[in-house]
This record gives C-alpha cells, sequence and structure tokens, in this order.
C-alpha cells in the first residue's frame, strides 16, 4: 500500500493551478493537507493580515471538505512530527525564497531525514534567480529585467483542483488545533473563489482603464488582487495565460506591474539583507533626524494628522481597512523619508504591521525605491510634493474627502491645497514642504560617490 504525501501549504493557499500538488500525487492518491501556524511569521502579522490569513485557511478547509490538518509550532519540529505519524513518503512544498523561508526550509529539511521536502513551483511567475544576465549574474535595474522576464516566460497554469488527490482525513490528530478566530473579521472576502472573482471582475471591467486608472485613488481602478496573492490564493500565472491574447497598453502596463513583484522578490533572493539595510550602501551615511522631536513627527505621520491631506488619507486608510492605494504609498514614503528625514525602514514596518498585503519583498524594496536607496539609477532628486500629487491624481479631492472627515466641508481640488486655512479640527502643516525638500537634497548631495 502506497504511502501518503503531505503538501505543507504556505504561500499557497488554493487548489487550482498547484504545481506542488500535482508532484505530490506523482506516487500516490493520498495526499495529507497540513498548514502550520507559525509564530515566527504570526508575532509580525498586524491583526486585519492575520483575520485575513485565517479566513483563508477556512475557505481552504472548507474546499478540502474539512480535512485541512493545521498544527501550531515551529516547522523544524512539527512537520517531521506529521510526517513520522502518517508515515509520509515526501513533504511536498512551493519553494519559498524570502530569508526566513530559506532558513527555515533549510532547517526542516534536514529534520525530517530521510523523507524528502521536495519543492515544486513559486509564489512567483518565475522562481527567483531563474532571470539572470549572459554572465549569470542578477538584473540591478527594472527595465532590463522586465526584458528578460519577458523573453524567459512561464508556465501555462497546472490542471489540479480539489479533485486531483485523495485528501486524508485527520481526524482526531494529536497537534491538531481548530484554525484561530481573530479579533477583527478580515476586511476582504477570502480565498481561492474571492481571488478568482475579484480577478474576472477586473479583467472584465477596470482592466480597459487601468493604464490611466491604476494611479486615482478614488477610483476602483486596480485589480485588488495583491493581497490574494501575498497568499497564494492565486498565482500570477494564472493572469498572465488570461492575459496572453491581450496586447494593448492596459494589460502591457498591468503585465509590468506583476513583473515588478517578481524583480523585488529576485532582488531579495540575491541580498537578502536589504530586508533591513540600503540597497545602495552609499545611503548608509545619510543624516536622519532622531530624538523626541523626530519621534513625534513619526507618530504624526502613523495617525494622519501632518496637515498634509492627501498624506493623512493614505494613514487613515492604512489604519482602517490594513490598506492604501499604490500610488498614495509612494506620496507618504516620499513625505516620510524627505520631509520629515526618518529612515525608510521605520516606515516599512508601520507598513508590514497593519497591511492585509505585506509582502516582505515588495514591501521594503517600494520604499527604498521612494527614499533613493533601492534599485534606481538616479533617485536623489525625486522629491514628492505632496500638495501637487493630491492635486494631479485626487483632482475631485474625493479620496481625501472620504478619509479625513475634518475637510468633507471643503470642495474640489481645493482640499490638497487649503488655501483658506485647515477649517477646525484639522492640524497645521507639521513642515515646510519647500524648505525640507532643500534639505533632503543637501543631504543626498552629500553622499552621492563619484560615478
Amino acid at each position: 500500500m502506497a504511502r501518503p504525501s503531505i503538501i505543507w501549504f504556505r504561500r499557497d493557499l488554493r487548489l487550482n493551478d498547484l504545481p506542488a500538488l500535482l508532484s505530490a500525487t506523482e506516487d500516490t492518491d493520498e495526499v495529507v493537507a497540513l498548514f502550520v501556524l507559525d509564530d515566527a511569521l504570526l508575532r509580525p502579522s498586524g491583526t486585519r493580515r492575520r483575520a485575513f490569513l485565517m479566513g483563508c485557511l477556512r475557505t481552504l478547509d472548507r474546499d478540502l471538505a474539512g480535512r485541512l490538518l493545521v498544527v501550531h509550532g515551529d516547522p523544524v519540529t512539527v512537520v517531521p512530527a506529521v510526517a513520522r505519524e502518517f508515515d509520509a513518503s515526501a513533504v511536498h512544498i512551493s519553494s519559498d525564497h524570502g530569508p526566513y523561508g530559506t532558513r527555515r526550509d533549510r532547517a526542516v529539511s534536514e529534520a525530517l531525514g530521510d523523507v524528502p521536502l521536495v519543492a515544486t513551483g513559486s509564489p512567483y511567475a518565475v522562481t527567483p534567480g531563474r532571470v539572470t544576465k549572459s554572465d549569470g549574474t542578477p538584473y540591478k535595474v527594472f527595465s532590463a529585467f522586465r526584458r528578460a522576464w519577458n523573453d524567459h516566460g512561464w508556465h501555462t497554469p497546472a490542471a489540479t483542483d480539489s479533485g486531483t488527490a485523495d485528501w486524508v482525513d485527520p481526524g482526531n490528530f494529536s497537534s491538531r488545533v481548530p484554525i484561530p478566530d481573530e479579533q477583527n473579521e478580515s476586511p476582504l472576502p477570502t480565498g481561492e473563489l474571492a481571488a478568482t472573482t475579484r480577478w474576472r471582475k477586473f479583467l472584465d471591467g477596470a482592466l480597459a482603464r487601468y493604464a490611466t486608472d491604476r494611479d486615482r485613488p478614488a477610483l476602483d481602478g486596480t485589480s485588488g488582487l495583491s493581497p490574494y496573492l501575498k497568499f497564494g490564493c492565486i498565482h500570477p500565472r494564472t493572469l498572465l495565460h488570461d492575459l496572453r491574447n491581450r496586447s494593448g497598453e492596459d494589460a502591457v502596463t498591468f503585465r509590468s506591474e506583476l513583473a515588478w513583484r517578481d524583480f523585488y522578490a529576485d532582488v531579495l533572493y540575491h541580498r537578502p539583507e536589504t530586508a533591513r539595510t540600503n540597497y545602495n550602501r552609499d545611503f548608509d551615511a545619510l543624516a536622519y533626524d532622531s530624538g523626541p522631536d523626530a519621534d513625534a513627527l513619526f507618530a504624526a505621520w502613523c495617525e494622519g494628522r501632518t496637515g498634509f491631506p492627501i498624506v493623512d488619507a493614505g494613514m487613515r486608510q492604512l489604519l482602517a481597512e490594513g490598506a492604501m492605494h499604490n500610488r498614495v504609498r509612494m506620496i507618504v514614503a516620499s513625505f516620510l523619508t524627505k520631509d520629515l528625514h526618518l529612515p525608510w525602514w521605520r516606515g516599512a514596518r508601520h507598513f508590514m504591521r497593519h497591511l492585509v498585503d505585506g509582502d516582505l519583498a515588495s514591501n521594503q524594496h517600494n520604499w527604498q525605491w521612494t527614499a533613493g536607496s533601492g534599485t534606481d539609477a538616479a533617485p536623489y532628486f525625486r522629491v514628492f510634493n505632496p500638495t501637487r500629487q493630491g492635486e494631479k491624481f485626487d483632482p475631485t479631492g474625493e479620496y481625501v474627502r472620504r478619509w479625513v472627515p475634518e475637510l468633507r466641508s471643503v470642495d474640489g481640488v481645493r482640499v490638497h491645497s487649503l488655501p483658506d486655512g485647515p477649517p477646525d479640527g484639522y492640524p497645521e502643516p507639521v513642515v515646510d514642504h519647500a524648505h525640507e525638500r532643500r534639505v533632503a537634497l543637501g543631504r543626498y548631495e552629500r553622499i552621492r560617490s563619484p560615478r
């Protein structure tokens, strides 16, 4: 009688288009579905991301007819224990290329002994490390990476679904725990069906205006898929396959956004230290502000009370929904690093605590792109004017009025400049942007090394 295999779900909470599931059923139909509640990943996650994750687990469990085995503990201990209990022939995973995931999987593989840990596929269209220059070195510039990424291509979706395996009922497995109930409900519908539904709605609707509407935070102009991609409720390969016959500007722009996601995962794979340190080490010499006044400004930024309407709207959306429009993320990041002169990693940590879609590679390197320390050829002079950015991308003021109720009496685009001064209850600007821009450029100029 064939021994069962285990599929250890991590960032692949779906049953369709799952290459690891094909691998798990090569030698046996019986598969144990496993998820590990790992405190190393749960602790830094905010309540909204945990709520979304738990909702996705409940949905996956329903799709498996209640056969998802959830255990709690260190994967190095609990995964081998599950393998022994079921006398598993192998443990199958989608590969993880982040700093923690790489270390964890290496340790689990060693702890499993004779039971192989088999990695098939990854959460990316192209697995990190696969797209390289002709000399085998990684790309450092996105535009060159994107061209090579397009030339490399990607597999068609894997033909899997809930019926691909005979899912083993874990019954009263001794270490099985219920899926935790979180304090907050998920702000989004969860799971694979929700992801597919959202994708179909976008594909048939907003994609036709994506190139123009994606920068307008008041509009529903983006795909809204980032939380689902984060946890693998849908795979980017599925999206690319559905876009295969679309060549217009909107489809090209959307494909480019998926390439950015793969690019930053590749950067982190090759340079894992950049999750915490500057990609461009010249920026190690950049002067930041510190002390009680700097901390007070950071608190004002976190709470959305800087006196700059578009910044405050974004920060309040983050606290209320665990989400923020991508254009606004760039604006608030520029404000923190270049108007308040605070280090990018303080903002990145705040984002990772609150974002439902908090993804280490994308979050840290998007922050570094805005701060100037990342993968960009000439970033030091890019200082966003928050008022002009608001006027350009929220021209009706609808986004600001949605999130900053103190400003709902201010009509139209005037809500960004407040020419009559801030209304009662709304703060004065905490800094003078024109002055702080000059300070930022002076500091950046001093650290520029000869090219």
